[in-house]
């Protein structure tokens, strides 16, 4: 795995915050009431995409939840596009992902209990 650069690691956080602000500020309502957490941000080195690891709870609305994210990445970008303005020259494509290690977490607690 090629090492990121500190820029890459210094945007990615940014983004990663900004975004979670967003989508927490949009509230729990606007994601048919599921917990929506922006786990991590992998940004590639020209900083144009940036593949952005979402959790969401409870996982049953997974789906749901991710459709909405993907039909949403313009409003999203263009919110991120207005917090980063000063800080980059252009906002990065925004590709969402399911982080599901919080249901691999959960599934070993269950085996674990058995």
């Amino acid at each position: 795995m090629e090492s990121e650069s500190t820029r890459q690691q210094k945007v990615a956080r940014q983004i990663q915050k900004d975004l979670a602000e967003i989508i927490r500020a949009r509230g729990m309502a606007a994601y048919d009431g599921a917990l929506v957490t922006v786990s991590g941000v992998k940004i590639t080195p020209d900083l144009a995409l940036a593949k952005v690891y979402v959790s969401i709870f409870p996982s049953s609305k997974a789906d749901a939840v991710m459709q909405q994210l993907e039909d949403e990445t313009s409003y999203l970008r263009g919110e991120l596009g207005r917090r980063v303005a000063k800080q980059l020259r252009i906002v990065p494509e925004l590709n969402f992902y399911l982080d599901d290690s919080l249901d691999y977490v959960e599934h070993i607690d269950e085996l674990l209990k058995k």
